[in-house]
C-alpha cells in the first residue's frame, strides 16, 4: 500500500463509523464502476459502437452543428 493511501486510511479511522461506511461504500462503488467500464470497453462490439459515435460527432462538426463552449460566457440562469 502506498504512503498516501496509508495516510487516507489513518484519517478515516478517526471518523465516526457511519462516515467510514459511507466512504468505504463510495470507494467500492467507484472501483466496481471502473471494472464495469473496463469490461464494456474490452468487448469487441464496443469498437463498432464507439466508431459510429465518433463518425456522427465528426459529421456534426463538419456541418457546423457543434458550438464551442466557454464556461466564462455561460449565461446566468
Amino acid at each position: 500500500m502506498n504512503a498516501l493511501l496509508n495516510k487516507a486510511i489513518a484519517a478515516l479511522t478517526k471518523l465516526p463509523e457511519a462516515e467510514q461506511e459511507a466512504i468505504a461504500r463510495d470507494v467500492l462503488d467507484r472501483l466496481e464502476a471502473g471494472a464495469r467500464w473496463d469490461a464494456l470497453l474490452a468487448d469487441p462490439r464496443s469498437t463498432a459502437v464507439l466508431s459510429k459515435l465518433a463518425a456522427e460527432a465528426r459529421a456534426d462538426i463538419a456541418r457546423g452543428d457543434v458550438l464551442d463552449y466557454d464556461p466564462a460566457t455561460k449565461p446566468n440562469t
